[in-house]
């Protein structure tokens, strides 16, 4: 597009290959006029173009990456690239000119050695080795270089292909001219690539396929499984102005100049801006070819005057930088006339003259089906004849009605995990869907309603704002390839999307903050079988009508991809809790008992440092149950005890000892063991025992618990608690607080037929009132909440039946204003029939340029009007600084 004819560039081209190698100052065995050669060389080989335009050395212009293909580097000791002989030339590495032949050898073997022969890498490769061939001959004519260094060197047999199945042909583009940047951004220039242009027949299996299926003896379409796999691409549907666009296009590529170069090669790429800095330095709007294709494609174009906007900005930039007597401002000039001439002409072609095929009429500002338009890049469900309750998740990608006046819509669908064939291993995001090849056709009634799908990497972050709640919202991570049955995580979310909506965005109403999703396991896991091996065939999913995805899936135990994440680690099991304690039998009295028998709700244990009387007996190893021992308590044994009122109940105990304790009651701790059940025997009524444990306490110097004892605190002290407070716990006959070391624990039923066991009345009465007032609130605010919704349900009705009554009237008045402006040209082209009969359009068009001429004179002479007025206005101004207007 731009040559440094005008301002030779001084920037160093700088490769990947190159390492930034500093230039050699060796001296070589290799000529100047060698040099020279070898940079002709490698120009040409860069410059060479196949009669239909396409450019052989593309796939050869850098090394391969090898993230993109990791066997490569497995395979090709030796990688090299067309960059790698450019370094090495500007770096002066060579030492003589065989070094550089067997390097231009070396690229074609490689590509031989690597690809199959029925590649198109492949193919290339041989088209650019008879050029080398062709350039090394030239030089021995012209005696630059001996016969024999122009011999290209034996570097090995190709190795002949490994046995691969026949594999099923995607669906290619139908246009030639389309961009080759769709779905896979991987698709590079690199030489293990496919190239996607369609070169030569297909065979007959891939054009039964575009049709629809093969028919089997009996005229009918074979139902194998194979067939329905339909990849490829959305239908083309152009309107008038996008064709004329695309023949605007292709007209301009075939002009060749005088030198036999397709002219319009200059033009296709903008140049590295590396080796070029200056080019955008003086060109303020650069662009060629490969971005106007761009704009085309993504529909950025309104009409085919915007577009030849484009079209002369690209080749204006061409003739302001290049010189007048350069071969691309040659070019320039004359593509930008031919250009012009293209467009005149297609714009004078009605349109009728660019129906599409099968008669479709594209619908680009969308459908108006059931309230709603449907338009390209919408989230829908469609029906789904295989199954009801899953509807297929899909994306338009085209809309355009049949010569019938039926509606149509191509959408692109997307699987559910039950539906793909995975390995068991896979775990999939909840709600997770995956794009497919599948473009198919759907009538508009089969459009179910909206859903949304979204990239993994925002899902976690918010949802759609102003989507409603009660629609399906999917995540989206990986592409699902049918013929090999693989997931592949998708690197670039915009490829995965139509051309029209690929720029834009939406907005999102945020999380609070980033929610994480955990994957789930496969939905088909028990569908493996037992006695599954890593060596068995892939299963193939269950299909069932045509024109649906398939019924189930499947899953094998086969190795897990490369690009599959490992199965995420299974949640641990809870540490095991310690056994509840077994509960103490109590000793104290059947009378006694019936007024301590709810004091088991308290948790802690109340210890101290005193020491206690207590007579313990000997545990057995391995014994279950501790020999009774029983101690009576004294006054030392509650010295410094911890304490703890115990529950309300409404009768007293009257201990025979009282004890008044000399400290403060502060220190509590909590000790959790299990005590082995024990016998016992009953003690007088009025006595207070202890129940010895020989289980060992952590911590504990002996090897018995501690017992259960009941004391009050001083008259004076008692008194300080507030009366309310003390009724709420136990007392003794005169009124004082009761406390407790340990809760009561089964305690025996009570002495008496018919006593009360359990909480007091007022307690149960208090307990029931908070419940009751729990419950009220909760129902209020639950009753809140749902009227808030109902509030916001029905405003949000509101306002989508307004959006739609807009819409709608909006859509009528255009159609309204379509008829009257149709009326209004049959009206006009009646009058002039009647004025000029037959010859009717040529008066039409002798009017028409009379009346464009009186417009033209009628503006030239409000112009030459404005400039006499703006004269006189001149003249009628004082100029304040002369010298003469006070003088």
């Amino acid at each position: 597009m731009a040559t440094p004819s005008k301002d030779d560039s001084q920037t160093p081209i700088e490769s990947t290959e190159t390492d930034q190698a500093q230039i050699k100052q060796e001296d070589s065995a290799v000529k100047d006029e060698e040099w020279r050669a070898m940079k002709t060389m490698i120009d040409n080989i860069y410059n060479h173009r196949e009669p239909d335009g396409h450019d052989p050395s593309k796939a050869f212009h850098r090394k391969v990456n090898k993230r993109s293909l990791p066997d490569y580097y497995d395979v090709i000791k030796e990688p090299i690239a067309l960059s790698t002989l450019k370094a090495k030339l500007n770096n002066r590495e060579y030492k003589s000119f065989q070094e550089f032949v067997r390097d231009c050898a070396l690229i074609v073997h490689n590509a031989q050695t690597y690809n199959r022969p029925e590649a198109g890498v492949y193919q290339e490769a041989l088209l650019i080795k008879a050029v080398i061939e062709s350039q090394l001959q030239q030089l021995v004519a012209q005696k630059t270089i001996p016969p024999e260094a122009a011999i290209l060197p034996d570097l090995g047999e190709i190795p002949p292909p490994d046995p691969q199945p026949l594999e099923e042909e995607e669906d290619e583009e139908e246009d030639e001219e389309e961009d080759d940047d769709d779905d896979e951004p991987d698709d590079s220039d690199e030489e293990g690539g496919r190239r996607k242009r369609r070169r030569g027949p297909r065979s007959t299996a891939a054009i039964s396929k575009r049709e629809g299926g093969s028919k089997d003896e009996g005229g009918q379409k074979g139902n194998d499984a194979d067939l329905r796999k339909k990849r490829g691409r959305p239908p083309r549907v152009d309107t008038p102005m996008e064709a004329r666009i695309k023949a605007v296009l292709k007209g301009i590529r075939k002009p060749k100049n005088d030198l036999g170069q397709i002219m319009i090669h200059h033009f296709e790429k903008l140049p590295d801006k590396a080796t070029m800095p200056e080019y955008f330095a003086e060109i303020k709007e650069p662009i060629a070819i490969e971005l106007i294709k761009r704009k085309q494609k993504r529909k950025k174009y309104q009409s085919v005057d915007h577009f030849m906007k484009d079209i002369d900005t690209m080749f204006n930039n061409a003739k302001t930088y290049n010189e007048d007597e350069s071969q691309i401002y040659k070019d320039a000039v004359f593509l930008q006339k031919e250009a012009h001439k293209l467009a005149e002409q297609e714009k004078q072609k009605p349109d009728t003259d660019f129906v599409m095929e099968e008669g479709r009429l594209p619908l680009p500002n969308g459908i108006l089906h059931n309230g709603e338009l449907w338009k390209v890049g919408d989230w829908v469900h469609l029906q789904n004849p295989n199954d009801v309750t899953k509807p297929i998740v899909a994306q338009i990608y085209r809309t355009w009605q049949d010569t019938e006046g039926q509606k149509w819509v191509n959408a692109c669908w997307y699987y559910r995990p039950e539906q793909t064939v995975h390995q068991y291993e896979k775990h999939f995001y909840p709600s997770e869907v995956v794009k497919t090849g599948q473009y198919r056709d759907h009538h508009i009634d089969e459009v179910i309603d909206r859903c949304f799908v979204m990239f993994f990497t925002r899902y976690s972050r918010g949802r759609p704002r102003g989507f409603p709640a009660e629609k399906e919202v999917y995540v989206c991570e990986a592409r699902y390839n049918e013929e090999k049955h693989k997931l592949n995580k998708i690197k670039t979310w915009a490829s995965c999307l139509p051309d029209e909506v690929r720029d834009k965005d939406y907005e999102m109403d945020l999380f609070d903050g980033l929610r994480k999703v955990k994957k789930v396991p496969s939905p088909l896991l028990h569908m493996l079988k037992d006695d599954a091996k890593e060596t068995d065939d892939l299963p193939k999913p269950r299909w069932g009508v045509e024109n649906a995805p398939p019924i189930v899936g499947a899953v094998h135990k086969g190795p897990r991809d490369e690009n599959q994440s490992p199965p995420p680690e299974p949640t641990p099991s809870p540490p095991p809790q310690p056994p509840p304690p077994v509960r103490q039998p109590s000793n104290i009295s059947n009378h006694d008992t019936s007024r301590y028998n709810n004091a088991g709700g308290l948790d802690t244990t109340m210890t101290g440092t005193s020491n206690h009387a207590l007579v313990s007996g000997s545990t057995p190893a391995g014994s279950t149950q501790a020999q009774p021992s029983y101690s009576q308590p004294t006054p030392q044994q509650y010295h410094q005890q911890s304490t703890s009122p115990a529950p309300p109940h409404h009768n007293h105990y009257a201990p025979q000892s009282s004890y008044t304790p000399t400290h403060n009651f502060a220190h509590i701790q909590t000790t959790d063991y299990t005590s082995p059940q024990g016998r016992y025997s009953n003690a007088q009524p009025s006595s207070r025992t202890a129940i010895s444990n020989t289980t060992n306490l952590p911590g504990s110097s002996v090897n018995a618990a501690r017992p259960s004892e009941v004391y009050h605190l001083s008259d004076q002290a008692n008194l300080s608690i507030p009366e309310d407070v003390r009724q709420q716990f136990h007392r003794d006959e005169h009124g004082r607080v009761l406390f407790f070391t340990t809760p009561p624990l089964d305690v025996l039923p009570p002495a008496k037929e018919g006593e009360a066991v359990g909480h007091s009345v007022r307690y149960l009465a208090e307990k029931m009132r908070r419940k009751e007032a729990l419950n009220s609130a909760k129902r209020k605010a639950e009753e809140a909440e749902r009227a808030a919704g109902e509030r916001e349900a029905r405003k949000k009705v509101s306002v989508d039946e307004q959006e739609r009554l807009k819409t709608k009237v909006t859509q009528l008045m255009g159609r309204a204003v379509g008829v009257l402006e149709k009326q209004m040209n049959e009206v006009t082209e009646g009058v002039w029939k009647d004025v000029y009969g037959d010859r009717w359009e040529e008066g039409m068009r002798f009017e028409k340029d009379r009346l464009r001429v009186l417009q033209e004179d009628k503006k030239r002479e409000e112009e030459r009007l404005e400039a006499e007025r703006k004269k006189i206005r001149e003249r009628e101004m004082v100029d304040l600084k002369r010298d003469d207007v006070f003088g």
